[in-house]
């Protein structure tokens, strides 16, 4: 917790939070990634059928 009061009293209010929300969205986002890629296999697979 020290570094969070650290890293805001040194960094500002804003960066602190934007680096909070990068760390907690990480895992989101790589999910959302391959969610992503899986669905282009899928239209792929659909575009050669035909």
């Amino acid at each position: 917790m020290e570094d969070w009061v650290t890293l805001v009293s040194n960094v500002g209010f804003p960066i602190a939070v934007a680096s909070y929300l990068l760390v907690r969205l990480e895992p989101v986002v790589k999910e959302l990634q391959q969610s992503i890629a899986g669905l282009a296999h899928v239209i792929e697979n659909e575009r050669n059928k035909e």
